[in-house]
């Protein structure tokens, strides 16, 4: 895979209140998109649902590119890592839908949430983007919190859930593993249309592979909520706020950044309570609490360190 390495500037740049708020819009947006995929299920099956929105979510990247002058296929040489890139996003969804077929939802996505991990520890190895003890307790955290949230740990795990969760770590190791890409090889370099059109693009095989392989089909023609919640899904969710967070994973820490979609589970909690009428206790405060702390040490700058001029240096 042709690589390039990324340049100190926007590796190290620290997030603006700009991309603070673009990322808590993309993590709202998803939280309730794990509503709508529930709300879509006794309709669509899982994995033909990932389909049909890829294939829509690429429609989408297509007309967005149009209308800016992007040219989604371009002999730049980041074919490879787009390719690369593909076969991780689409395989991350099977993880993901396959895992929710054995585990519980909640286990399901602390586990899932173990990305923001796997990015700190590639960036270090990658991109030098140390983190200081202070963040990895942030980050610890805020892992807490979202457990907290969702109510974990659950007795009576058998065998098959074990490897439901298992599942879920593989895909967040492969989204963690999507962002490492974008931030190491020329996929980074490209426009953000032409970078996730690669990924959609390849992942519609891979998870149309899987649907037939599962043998899914459609019990009966959709209804119009369903089809309105899948185009929420195709058109909002992966046609318009992936391509914010690859233009943010693009200019930002991967680490930092990374760390706030921790609060992704905590507006699916309160969306299924506003929505589903699941339940909302007490301790969800709390879990709300100890993410919003451990994203602020996260974020946190170092102290400046006085530098102490030598004979006729400055400092």
């Amino acid at each position: 895979m042709p690589s390039q390495q990324p340049s100190a500037g926007p590796t190290a740049r620290p997030l603006s209140l700009g991309a603070i708020a673009l990322v808590l819009l993309c993590c709202l947006s998803w939280g309730f998109n794990q509503v709508a995929i529930k709300l879509v299920l006794p309709e669509i099956p899982p994995f033909l649902q990932a389909t049909i929105r890829s294939v829509g979510a690429l429609a989408v990247i297509f007309l967005v590119a149009q209308a800016r002058g992007v040219k989604l296929w371009h002999r730049d040489g980041a074919w490879r890592a787009g390719l690369c890139a593909g076969v991780l996003f689409g395989l991350e969804f099977v993880l993901i839908y396959q895992g929710l077929k054995l585990t519980t939802a909640s286990r399901a996505v602390v586990f899932l949430y173990t990305s923001p991990f796997f990015v700190a520890f590639g960036a270090y190895q990658l991109l030098h983007e140390r983190l200081r003890r202070l963040q990895w307790s942030g980050l610890a955290l805020s892992f807490v919190g979202v457990a907290l949230a969702i109510g974990v740990p659950q007795p009576n795990v058998d065998a098959s859930v074990l490897l439901g969760d298992l599942l879920m770590i593989g895909g967040g190791a492969l989204w963690a593993a999507t962002t490492l890409i974008v931030k190491t090889t020329r996929l980074g370099h490209v426009p953000a249309e032409r970078g996730l059109g690669y990924q959609v693009a390849v992942s519609i095989p891979i998870l149309a592979l899987a649907s037939w392989l599962s043998g899914e089909t459609l019990p009966q023609w959709p209804g119009p909520v369903t089809w309105a919640l899948m185009a929420y899904q195709a058109i909002w969710v992966v046609g318009l706020t992936f391509l914010m967070w690859f233009g943010l994973v693009k200019t930002y820490s991967a680490s930092k950044l990374s760390a706030f979609t921790f609060i992704t589970p905590l507006f699916g909690v309160a969306a299924g309570y506003l929505i589903m009428d699941d339940p909302l206790t007490p301790t969800f405060g709390v879990a709300a609490l100890l993410v919003t702390a451990g994203l602020y040490l996260v974020n946190k700058p170092a102290p400046a360190t006085a530098v102490r001029p030598v004979g006729n240096r400055a400092p």
